[in-house]
């Protein structure tokens, strides 16, 4: 199974890295994911034991290929097809965000007016 063809976007689907494939090939087009210091295409053919820089909106990951997998499997198989050879300090360096902005809730007082203030810019800018 040498001559095995598996497209970039596809195999970073498949070990679940990116949650659709269409989100794996425009990191790709964008230049997120690099192949010895270069940007790939979504196109690219992955090989067994190549190393790749990936960045997510989550985190930045640097990987090496163990095995080339075709379909979504569940997360517990998925990670035996890639080695994370990550730092450590780039794992450390993601999560600063507030607990408040996982909620997706709105922070007080940020964004559209409520009611009340509308209201009030609606008679002001009448009068």
């Amino acid at each position: 199974m040498e001559n095995e063809k598996l497209r970039i976007d596809k195999y970073l689907w498949s070990i679940r890295l990116f949650k659709t494939r269409a989100q794996a090939a425009d990191a790709c087009d964008n230049g997120r994911v690099k192949w010895n210091g270069n940007a790939v295409k979504a196109s690219k053919h992955v090989h067994v034991g190549e190393q790749y820089d990936i960045r997510t909106p989550d985190r930045k990951w640097v990987i090496e290929v163990t095995g080339l997998l075709h379909t979504r499997k569940a997360y517990a198989e998925a990670i035996q097809y890639y080695k994370d050879l990550t730092p450590p300090e780039e794992l450390e360096a993601g999560g600063s965000q507030a607990s408040s902005f996982y909620t997706g809730k709105r922070l007080s007082k940020v964004g559209r007016p409520t009611k009340l203030q509308r209201r009030d810019l609606d008679q002001f800018l009448d009068n």
